[in-house]
């Protein structure tokens, strides 16, 4: 069965999802609703932002506001409005909104469980607080990856 057609208008999100401290996220189309892809709206704070990952699926970033750093496999690059960065499946990544904070649209490939990914760890957070080996058996579930440092061993 195809896809149906849809319009979501801003009046019309959901509430966004609070994963990373200080980064909001909107689930603009699941992959249920596009039977593939998912897009995302995202919002963050500055100095906000995921840790070094890498996952299964590609992901896009249009950035429409504000400035990003992207660590892309150990390589790091400024993000500025109407940038794009593609990140083929399996790249190893973090980014940084910039001094202002930044508005980005997120563009996930099939295959993505980034919206099952970021509503659980959204309702993790609710809990007072999630543990460490709970947040990674979300992650990994999931098919994200992140890096560990001593920290966190």
């Amino acid at each position: 069965m195809l896809p149906k057609p849809f319009v979501v208008q801003p009046e019309d999100r959901a509430e966004p999802l609070n994963v990373v401290a200080g980064d909001k996220i909107w689930v603009l189309a699941s992959k249920e609703e596009t039977q593939g892809y998912e897009v995302f709206l995202q919002e963050g704070l500055p100095g906000a932002g995921p840790r070094s990952h890498f996952h299964d699926w590609d992901e896009t970033f249009i950035v429409i506001d504000g400035d990003l750093t992207f660590s892309i496999n150990g390589e790091e690059t400024t993000a500025k409005t109407g940038a794009l960065v593609h990140l083929p499946a399996g790249t190893l990544h973090e980014f940084k909104f910039g001094e202002n904070g930044a508005k980005l649209i997120s563009i996930t490939g099939v295959g993505s469980n980034a919206s099952s990914l970021f509503s659980e760890l959204a309702a993790e957070k609710l809990n007072d607080p999630p543990s460490q080996e709970k947040l990674l058996k979300i992650i990994a579930r999931n098919g994200m990856h992140i890096t560990l440092d001593e920290n966190d061993k």
